[in-house]
C-alpha cells in the first residue's frame, strides 16, 4: 500500500476543513504534505488523524501545516442543542471552561446560559 493510499483519510479532511495553499506529493514511499489550516485546531485535527493512522511519531509522513489565524484557537458556529459547557468539553475536554468561551465572546454573548443556533463563537486558546 503506498503511502498517499495509507493517509487517504488525512488528505480527504484536509479538503473538508478546506485547508488552503496543500501541495502533496510521495517520494521514496514517504507522503509530503503541506498547507495552511484556519486555525490552531484544525491544524490539530491534521495532526491527530496522522497519529491516529500512523501512530504517535510515523516515520513514513512529513506534514507541514501552518495556521492562517493564531489569535484564536478556533471559531464555532454554534448548533442547535449546544451549550457553552458542551463546546468547551468538545474544544478543551473540560466542560467547566465554559467561562473562558463566554469571556472572549461579550461582545455577543450576555449570559452564558443563553446561545443561539448560528452564532459564531471564538474559542480563545488556553
Amino acid at each position: 500500500m503506498s503511502a498517499k493510499a495509507k493517509y487517504q483519510a488525512v488528505l480527504d479532511l484536509g479538503q473538508q476543513l478546506a485547508i488552503k495553499n496543500g501541495d502533496v506529493s510521495e517520494e521514496g514511499g514517504v507522503l509530503k504534505i503541506k498547507g495552511e489550516a484556519n486555525t490552531p485546531y484544525e491544524k490539530n485535527v491534521i495532526w491527530d488523524k496522522i497519529k491516529e493512522i500512523g501512530g504517535q511519531s510515523p516515520s513514513d509522513i512529513k506534514a507541514n501545516i501552518t495556521v492562517s489565524d493564531d489569535s484564536v484557537y478556533h471559531r464555532h458556529t454554534v448548533k442547535s442543542g449546544e451549550s457553552l459547557s458542551k463546546i468547551a468539553k468538545h474544544y478543551y475536554g473540560d466542560a467547566m471552561k465554559y467561562n473562558k468561551i463566554f469571556d472572549a465572546n461579550t461582545n455577543i454573548l450576555k449570559n452564558p446560559d443563553v446561545i443561539h443556533p448560528n452564532q459564531v463563537l471564538v474559542i480563545p486558546n488556553l
